[in-house]
């Protein structure tokens, strides 16, 4: 993974290069979760996505997953919210 400023770049499975901008990071239960989006500006709906750090201590890399299953994607979405107060989810 790579970081500059806000802006985050994952490889896939298939080795392709994924871009995102981060808009707010949390922990919970001893796992990071992010908040990103594919889109810079506002004013522009772009995708949100929520990543949760899988990687074990100790190593190098850095290894996030979407969030999908529902009910931790709504405790996360709810954390998210309260720490941004103009953001709201929608499914």
């Amino acid at each position: 993974m790579e970081e500059h400023k806000n802006l985050v770049t994952f490889i896939t499975d298939d080795n392709e290069e994924v871009t995102f901008y981060v808009i707010e990071q949390t922990k919970l239960n001893g796992y990071t979760y992010l908040l990103v989006t594919d889109s810079q500006g506002e004013g522009d709906d772009g995708v949100a996505y929520i990543l949760k750090d899988m990687s074990a201590d100790g190593e190098e890399s850095s290894l996030y997953t979407i969030v999908e299953e529902e009910e931790e994607l709504n405790l996360i979405a709810d954390i998210f919210e309260e720490l941004l107060e103009d953001v709201e989810f929608e499914s």
